[in-house]
């Protein structure tokens, strides 16, 4: 198997009493070593995916859900890597009830059977994505490019946020996880429907593995609610100014609210703020990174108009990978400006008005220089928070601090602030 492969199946392999070896960074590279030890050794090779009777039995799943489900169905949607799971579903069900569609699903950074089909002859990937390692394959078997040139429908391209939202999706439904590859099915289906418009219909998707190391929840979580657009992204510039950081929280708050439009909505659903990170940086003007929830697709455009229709400069960047993957945790660093700062992590109740009465509480001459939120799904925020409070109000903010009520440690005197944040 290859190095990236989760331990979780590792040791299940182990547990069987397998012997294991890794090599390489996909499958196409622990193929070829596979094929050396078989020469090596004298060993017989069993292939996992370009082999008839490898084929049959895995066409037997098209067997199981055709007996179970004998009502009217349109499309089985089918995760691929080698092509072996396609191949003999598509066998099946194309001699059993050829009506049915049978749709191939591949990730974007990872399709060999979407290029091949297309080129009408086997491309080997020079690289390909790991984060569906199930079905990174750089090379499909000669027997599966095959039939599925000759079967398949259709095929869909999914990217990492589409997985991760039906990753979530499948828990929701069923309280089970799967992994990247095992969710590909359902994150095709979605995008399916949401491209031809299509209603009344029935499909099946296969969740072919559930080999999920349980520290990538962590990424699955977060890129899930970018995927399935219920977090909009955007890069606001506010005035440097006194009163200009509240007026922003006000309009958030004021914001329509995230079921607005919906069918049988009532309004009321809050729009929550999913992220806020800021540092000072600029004498004039304030760059602030802001996460709101959404509940429809296409709603961050609008957020961003409202933003804009209100004085406050609003980029989108719910879908900018260079945004949602590295700048949301670089927003920081040391600057010139942050004079008198003090550093306070705060934990705020996650309610709405919890951080309008910290604004409302503050001296007008204290000025916020660095803030970072992030929520983390409990029903307390962790806040850390800049204050430029001169040396003079050091009673009046001790007071401030105490009428606040909130709990907070002072961390100016930490090392790692000194190092990475203090003037």
């Amino acid at each position: 198997m290859p190095v990236t492969t989760p331990k979780l199946k590792i040791d299940a392999v182990r547990g069987f009493g397998g012997e294991i070896v890794l090599h390489g960074d996909s499958y196409s590279d622990a193929y070829l070593h596979a094929l050396e030890l078989q020469k090596q050794q004298n060993l017989t090779f069993v292939h996992p995916f370009d082999d008839p009777d490898v084929i049959a039995g895995q066409g037997t799943i098209a067997m199981e859900i055709l007996r179970q489900h004998q009502g009217p169905l349109d499309a089985v949607f089918v995760a691929i890597g080698g092509g072996g799971l396609i191949s003999g579903v598509a066998n099946y069900i194309k001699a059993v009830r050829p009506e049915i569609k049978v749709i191939g699903v591949q990730m974007n950074d990872s399709d060999a059977m979407m290029q091949s089909v297309a080129a009408h002859q086997r491309v080997n990937l020079p690289d390909v994505g790991l984060f569906s390692d199930g079905t990174a394959v750089k090379l499909v078997g000669e027997e599966t490019f095959r039939i599925a040139s000759e079967l398949v429908d259709e095929y869909i391209a999914v990217d990492t946020d589409a997985v991760c939202a039906a990753i979530k999706d499948v828990f929701v439904d069923t309280r089970s996880i799967v992994e990247p590859a095992g969710a590909l099915a359902v994150a095709a289906i979605k995008q399916y429907v949401a491209e031809h418009g299509r209603r009344g219909e029935t499909y099946a998707a296969i969740l072919c593995g559930a080999n999920m190391n349980f520290d990538r929840l962590r990424f699955v979580a977060e890129r899930a609610e970018v995927g399935e657009e219920r977090e909009a992204l955007f890069a606001v510039t506010i005035p440097e100014e006194r009163g200009s950081f509240r007026r922003f929280c006000e309009l958030v708050g004021e914001l329509p609210a995230s079921d607005a439009g919906e069918p049988g909505a009532t309004g009321g659903a809050l729009r929550n703020v999913t992220e806020f990170n800021y540092r000072i940086s600029d004498a004039a003007k304030a760059h602030v990174f802001v996460g709101l929830t959404t509940s429809t697709r296409g709603e961050s455009a609008t957020i961003a108009r409202s933003f804009n229709d209100h004085g406050f400069d609003a980029l989108d960047l719910t879908h900018d990978e260079l945004a949602k993957e590295h700048l949301r945790h670089l927003v920081g660093g040391r600057t010139g400006l942050a004079h008198d700062e003090r550093l306070l992590r705060f934990v705020f109740p996650e309610r709405p008005g919890a951080l309008l009465k910290f604004l409302s509480l503050m001296r007008p001459n204290w000025n916020i220089s660095l803030f970072h939120y992030r929520n983390q799904g409990a029903d307390y925020g962790r806040i850390l928070v800049g204050l430029q409070v001169p040396a003079g109000d050091a009673a009046a903010f001790d007071a401030f601090l105490e009428n606040l009520g909130y709990p907070y440690v002072e961390e100016t005197a930490n090392p790692a602030y000194r190092l990475f944040l203090q003037a």
